[in-house]
């Protein structure tokens, strides 16, 4: 064997060792950063997540790899993005009410940023469960869109610097709710008051209004967040509101279909869409669930819903799809199983407590939080089975993030990431 032949075979095993290396640095950063949350319920807008390891078990002493004080009060869930975990709050100084964008570091809980967006005399009311600072931000490239209701709407970089900052008029009784949405170039947010109901985009650039759009009379007050889907062969915003659900056209704002509930208002819950079918609930007082197909036109109330259910039904946690199964938690705490192909009700059962919380599912688990700060942990399936009951100390009504094999719960005081370790 000549001496270059070992001379290049010695390089090459340096090589491939060093290409093995890298390749194995670069896919254990990708499993350290993991998938992230950018908006409320996750990357597609349901509740989803591709990260696994996730702890299923956990308190004040166990898994916790970091706790750390939120100042003010807020009940914008947590997102994820690009290192970070983004909430906003609200915290009163005499008669003034500062609206803030505050980030943390993913790994350690360290703050990063902490802006004021907007100051507003007094606030207003808010429900009782309600805050100043209850929408949810979404994070898309190097931008961060907040939104708090009538109060106003801004985009913010992720370094903290206020882009643009604009205000949609009209008057909630309780308070900012629904979080906006994202499609393209577009903020898609619902603006249902008393005195004036539509929904209007945003250019992400500039803040201006590409359009709006009114919505059908009769109107009120509704909470809910936008979801923009595929269907028909179409982009579609499913915008729910107070006694009517309206798919828009994202480009121009123009009704593609709609479908009208005569008691349903106040609505929270987002919209889920799979299965060829779009899920609502249609809020106070009376709250049904109905599955709509979405390829109609026009007024569609009497041709295109496939089920109706008006029982077990949320008025504030949105509803859960995973395959063909649809799961819900009243905000009473009974949690059911429908199918969510023909309406059946497979199982339901008492989970105590009340809910406002939207459930997730992630690892192969649901995860649910009730008010209490309590998360009950169960497998999908045709039966009911828990895993585990998870307490913390105060109070919560902010959904889950999942990212970067985490869990990230929102207290009335705290942010936690939850971590096996």
């Amino acid at each position: 064997m000549s001496r270059s032949y070992q001379r290049n075979r010695r390089w090459d095993k340096g090589r491939y060792e060093a290409l093995a290396t890298l390749l194995f640095v670069s896919l254990s950063a990708a499993i350290a950063i993991g998938e992230d949350w950018p908006q409320f319920r996750g990357p597609g807008g349901q509740g989803h997540s591709m990260e696994t390891g996730l702890p299923f078990e956990w308190s004040e002493t166990k898994n916790i790899r970091w706790k750390v004080p939120v100042a003010g009060r807020g009940w914008s869930s947590p997102v994820v993005a690009n290192g970070r975990v983004w909430v906003t709050t609200a915290t009163v100084a005499g008669k003034d009410t500062s609206l803030r964008l505050i980030a943390f570091e993913t790994e350690t809980g360290k703050a990063a940023v902490d802006v004021e967006v907007f100051k507003v005399r007094g606030g207003g009311r808010t429900n009782p469960k309600n805050s100043h600072a209850s929408p949810t931000p979404i994070v898309a490239d190097d931008r961060v869109y907040v939104h708090f209701g009538p109060e106003g709407t801004a985009a913010v970089s992720v370094s903290g610097t206020v882009l643009w900052k604009t205000k949609l008029h009209y008057e909630p009784q309780h308070g900012n709710g629904g979080s906006p949405a994202l499609a393209g170039d577009m903020l898609i947010v619902n603006c249902d008051g008393f005195d004036q109901a539509y929904v209007a985009a945003l250019d992400t650039r500039t803040g201006k209004t590409r359009w709006r759009t009114d919505r059908p009379a009769p109107h009120s007050q509704a909470y809910s967040t936008p979801l923009v889907i595929r269907a028909a062969n179409r982009d579609q915003v499913i915008s729910v509101g107070a006694f009517n659900v309206v798919s828009y056209d994202p480009q121009n704002g123009k009704e593609i279909w709609r479908v009208a509930y005569p008691d349903g208002f106040s609505n929270v819950p987002r919209p889920v869409f799979g299965g060829g079918l779009v899920f609502i609930t249609t809020g106070f007082h009376q709250p049904s669930l109905l599955a709509i197909r979405p390829d109609g036109k026009g007024d569609v109330t009497r041709t295109h819903v496939a089920w109706k259910l008006s029982r077990g039904v949320p008025l504030t946690p949105s509803p859960l799809l995973v395959g063909s199964d649809l799961y819900m938690v009243s905000d009473n705490g009974i949690a059911s199983l429908v199918d969510a192909t023909t309406g059946a009700v497979k199982w339901q059962e008492r989970l105590n407590g009340t809910f406002s919380a939207s459930p997730v599912f992630a690892d192969g688990r649901v995860y649910v939080l009730d008010e209490d700060g309590r998360t009950i942990v169960f497998k999908p399936g045709a039966t009911p089975q828990r895993i585990a009951e998870n307490a913390l100390d105060g109070p919560s009504l902010a959904s889950m993030a999942v990212s970067s094999g985490s869990l990230f719960l929102r207290t009335a005081s705290h942010l936690y990431r939850i971590t096996r370790p």
